[in-house]
């Protein structure tokens, strides 16, 4: 395959949307991170419908942090896995499994009551989830999850290490993988989570036998000699490059082509690449290798050279398309950037087309920001891509006191400069006043880690997107530093720095017009929109201007119900949607932020239950 997908425009006539493969499903479980291998977040259960989901009440909840652990954090923190968990339970054969903020805990789905608990030592565990091994005629049946860079497997049934993994149960990574390991009949896959600066630990994604522990492969994420793409490194830059990590929750397989997917991150460091002039593959990419051997098959870029760190946060969405009377394999990823590439999962070529156009140059001294970009022909940009003037918020959007906050914080910036999609850094040379580049989408996205939920029945894909921009500049770093020039912000650098935004009454308001989130459907038919409505409300605005939308990182999942659950955003709500039309159908306020994707499942007493985690407790509800 070339480097460049070519632009591809069907003019098929568009059919009605068929299934794609059926679940694996067993008594209503929810057994992987999003529900299935295909990675859909789709449930076929259907006791919860548009008629009566209006009738959820909270049937339990568990605290996943001990008040002892919660007063140690001192604040809301992100790194124990209690407070602002992001974790996402799974239900097997009737259990639970999640990580608490230092253990993992088996907990009866129906009531949240522990059958077992492990405590674990020497580190956290991931604060995102595990996953499920099912065992065979030699090993029991085991829940595998990461602790920085050591992969541990416990019996499934008594929650103890199972010597028969690795060394004691448990092996060393080298490289730490913050997330979920896919497990695929005997093949545990995982990815990896590099330290910050150009030159160290490559990100590779690396597979083991789930029934020793043994090494099956290791895919290099920088193209080294011989690899398709090793040719877009100049300079030998390739050499020992740190990044391009393979740092999504969790993986999606096709069963049926023994395919795995890996979103690629961008190469270190993140603002500045005149140490790696070139396209730089397979950062920003979509890679399908083999599922039991590594072996690439094709892969798809979707930044070239990335300066604004916009990677694809999450593994791609699987199934089919029916158009013209022939079934397409399709793939639909999301990336930080605010697009949603919709590709033959088989070839990786773009079924809506890619057009490559030209974007804005970088004056930063030696840098060379590339010429073009991949755009998606469809689906439309899936969160703001550029910046006008007029942009900027009313006081007939919000209040006097907002717009005069935001205008303090441009005059404060040196103004702010946007040429569209993919501004570069503004330069500041040294001593020379202030002047900041204002990009959209900022460095969280557009789309974050949550993925894409997709429905068999209407055919649409559901994305959570949010409208942050960024603030900054580059400047000359001080000697000994890393790389030469780095990105400088305000108030300070990191994610989430540098935003476009004010504070009010303690909550982040952006400075641009609403929406500042929106939960979108797309119909993977015709690669249009279905439906868009703002997600979440600010709650201090007076109620007639409330429906803003707000930020949101985790996303949604959908069921044969026909309905669609989400929580994510910063009011601390959890919704039902309905997801033929976007109509909101309940809601209900939880004490904390639900930053994390839910599930739903069916319980042995044949209730269908939906739970989500928010920040530290886990919240179940069902109907009474």
């Amino acid at each position: 395959m070339s480097l460049f997908a070519a632009a591809i425009v069907s003019t098929t006539i568009f059919a009605p949307p068929v299934g794609a493969q059926p679940a694996k499903v067993v008594d209503g479980d929810w057994p992987l991170y999003r529900h299935d291998t295909a990675g859909t977040g789709y449930s076929p259960l259907a006791k919860i419908t548009t008629n009566n989901v209006g009738g959820l009440a909270q049937a339990w909840s568990y605290r996943l942090q001990s008040d002892a652990s919660a007063a140690a954090e001192k604040g809301p923190g992100r790194g124990r896995g209690g407070a602002n968990s992001e974790a996402t339970p799974i239900v097997v054969n009737g259990v639970m499994y999640l990580p608490a903020a230092s253990s993992v805990v088996a907990l009866e789905p129906e009531s949240g009551k522990k059958i077992w608990e492990y405590s674990v030592t020497g580190g956290a565990p991931s604060r995102r989830g595990v996953a499920y091994w099912p065992g065979d005629k030699s090993n029991p049946p085991r829940i595998l999850f990461t602790v920085g860079r050591r992969l541990i497997a416990l019996n499934a049934n008594t929650g103890k290490v199972d010597p028969g993994f690795g060394k004691e149960g448990e092996l060393d990574m080298v490289v730490p993988y913050n997330s979920v390991p896919l497990i695929y009949k005997n093949v545990v896959v995982v990815g990896a989570n590099t330290p910050a600066g150009p030159i160290g630990a490559p990100g590779n994604a690396r597979a083991f036998d789930a029934r020793t522990g043994a090494k099956l492969w290791e895919f290099s994420s920088v193209a080294q000699p011989g690899q398709p793409g090793h040719d877009s490194w100049e300079d030998d830059s390739w050499k020992n490059r740190s990044g391009v990590n393979a740092w999504p929750f969790y993986f999606s397989v096709d069963e049926r082509r023994g395919l795995v997917y890996l979103p690629l991150a961008s190469p270190a460091s993140d603002f500045y690449g005149g140490d790696r002039k070139g396209a730089n593959l397979y950062g920003n990419s979509i890679v399908a290798v083999d599922v039991q051997t590594g072996k690439y098959k094709w892969h798809f870029q979707t930044i070239h050279h990335d300066l604004w760190d916009h990677d694809p946060p999450a593994p791609p969405t699987l199934f089919d398309i029916t158009r013209g009377g022939k079934t397409i394999p399709a793939l639909a990823l999301t990336t930080k950037s605010g697009y949603i590439y919709i590709l033959n999962r088989e070839t990786g070529r773009p079924i809506f087309g890619v057009e490559e156009r030209p974007v804005p140059k970088s004056d930063v001294p030696g840098e060379q920001a590339f010429r073009t970009q991949p755009f998606p022909l469809k689906p439309p940009p899936i969160a703001r891509d550029s910046y006008r003037a007029e942009d900027l918020v009313t006081a007939e959007d919000t209040t006097a006191e907002h717009v005069e906050a935001c205008k303090d914080l441009i005059a404060k910036n040196g103004g702010v400069n946007n040429e569209g999609p993919y501004t570069t850094w503004a330069y500041r040379a040294e001593s020379a006043p202030i002047k900041s580049s204002l990009v959209f989408p900022g460095a969280l996205g557009g789309a974050n880690w949550g993925g894409i939920a997709w429905d068999p029945n209407s055919g649409y894909a559901f994305v959570v997107s949010q409208d942050e921009g960024a603030l900054g500049w580059m400047e000359k770093t001080p000697e000994g530093s890393p790389v030469p020039y780095d990105r400088i912000t305000l108030d300070g650098s990191g994610p989430g720095r540098g935003n476009f935004e004010v504070r009010v009454g303690g909550t982040a308001w952006p400075c641009q017009k609403p929406p500042w989130g929106r939960l979108i459907a797309v119909n993977t038919v015709t690669g249009e929109f279905a439906w868009q409505i703002p997600l979440g409300i600010t709650e201090g605005l007076p109620e007639a201007k409330q429906n803003t939308g707000r930020p949101a990182l985790a996303g949604a999942i959908v069921t044969a119900g026909g309905v669609l659950f989400v929580g994510s955003t910063d009011d601390n709500r959890f919704r039902a949607i309905e997801a033929k039309t976007g109509k909101q159908l309940w809601v209900t306020k939880l004490d904390r932020r639900a930053n994390a994707n839910p599930i739903t499942y069916q319980g042995k007493d044949g209730k269908q239950y939906v739970a989500i985690v928010a920040s530290d407790s886990l919240v179940a509800f069902t109907l009474p």
